[in-house]
Order: structure tokens, then C-alpha cells, then sequence
């Protein structure tokens, strides 16, 4: 199986990360393959660059060989639309291997939105994360979409190369990239939110409004 999340990663955090590990440990698969968007077309442009993110990446999974960061979506010239990914990926795998791509619950809400939604059943497995008691309201479209496609089990997600939608609880980690690029704005640090060589990366390149601390004078 070839799992992927997908996302800006301005930046990267603990939160995104221990999703992705926990994935690859519930699935018992080698890796998940973290995928930062170059242009993301869902939402605002991020703050920082496409390569600058993808650095941000491969900084914060580079010890962790569960974990790889995937550079398609930031090298490609072309918007980033996840239809456009996955048949890329369906082309490399070939028709058979199972492709699964995750995404948050918010994501799966906003699908209709996204273009050509309807084809990705044809071309991957879509496993949705969500927090524990999480109420599920779909509208009227996704909820035609997942009447056909919604699965409780996970080996499903092994015996076909697409087709099936899963909801997976995981534990939740209430860690946004906002709240950490609002941090550094302020002058405080992200610490522990965040890997440490990720945070040492937004140092070096004073990204997010870093400046450094200058030191006190001391008046005997």
C-alpha cells in the first residue's frame, strides 16, 4: 500500500506527524508519505514557499524512517489538485496497489468542494481521522458518496487498489500551525509543538517573523 497526507505544512508539527505515525502503525504498512501542496487551492496562499515548506518536511521526518516527506505536489508545474496527484500516483503504481490517501474530517466535509472529487474513489481509498466523539453530519452529497463507499474495516483498504472511505479515531493533539506562526510573531517560542529541527530551521531562515532575542543590559 502506498499511503500519502497531503497538506500546507506552514509548518509542520507534532500534530501532523503523530497522525501520520499512527497510521502507519494502525495499518502496519512501512511509511506514510507526507505530501506538501505547492499552490494550494483550498484555502489562502501559505506564508512561506513551497521548497521552504518541503525543507520544513524532510527536516521533521528525517529521523523517523516511518515517515517521508514526498516532493511531487512542490516540484510539479501545475496547481496542486489532489485529482491531478492522484492520477499522477495511480500512473506510477500501476492499477493494482492499494492507494490511500489521508485526509481530516474538516477535508472530507468540504469534499463536493474539491475538483473532480468524484473520481478519486476510482483512484485511491480515502481514510478519514477524526477526534473521539466527533459528531458526523455529512451533507446530502457526500452522504450518497459514503453510503457507497464507506467501510468499518480496515482490510478492505488491502483488497482493492480504490473504492473505499474509512473513519479512523485518533488521538487528538490540539496543535495548529496558526497558533505556532502566531507564537513566533509574538517573540515567544514553539517549542515542543513542533519538531526541534524544524524550529531550528525557522531560526536559521527567520521565517514566520523570527527575530533574534537580543540580550539585556544589566545595570549593576
Amino acid at each position: 500500500m502506498f499511503a500519502f497526507m497531503g497538506g500546507t505544512f506552514d509548518p509542520i508539527h507534532n500534530g501532523h506527524l503523530r497522525s501520520a505515525l499512527e497510521v502507519q502503525q494502525w495499518l502496519g504498512i512501512d511509511q506514510v508519505y507526507l505530501m506538501p501542496a505547492r499552490t494550494p487551492v483550498h484555502r489562502d496562499a501559505p506564508g512561506r514557499t513551497a521548497m521552504q515548506r518541503l525543507a520544513m518536511v524532510e527536516a521533521a521526518v528525517a529521523a523517523t524512517p516511518q515517515l517521508c516527506a514526498d516532493s511531487r505536489e512542490v516540484l510539479a508545474e501545475q496547481p496542486s489538485y489532489t485529482l491531478y496527484t492522484l492520477q499522477a500516483l495511480r500512473q506510477q503504481l500501476g492499477p493494482q496497489l492499494p492507494l490511500c490517501m489521508i485526509i481530516g474530517m474538516d477535508s472530507l466535509l468540504n469534499l463536493p468542494g474539491w475538483y473532480g472529487w468524484k473520481q478519486f474513489s476510482g483512484l485511491c481509498h480515502i481514510l478519514v481521522l477524526h477526534r473521539p466523539g466527533y459528531h458526523f453530519e455529512p451533507g446530502d452529497e457526500l452522504a450518497v458518496f459514503l453510503a457507497t463507499h464507506q467501510t468499518d474495516d480496515r482490510a478492505e483498504l488491502f483488497a482493492a487498489p480504490a473504492g473505499r472511505v474509512l473513519l479512523h479515531e485518533q488521538t487528538p493533539l490540539d496543535i495548529s500551525a496558526t497558533n505556532i506562526r502566531s507564537l513566533i510573531a509574538r517573540g515567544q517560542s514553539p517549542q515542543y509543538l513542533l519538531p526541534e529541527t524544524v524550529w531550528q530551521y525557522i531560526i536559521q531562515h527567520q521565517l514566520y517573523g523570527y527575530t533574534a532575542p537580543t540580550e539585556l543590559n544589566v545595570h549593576q
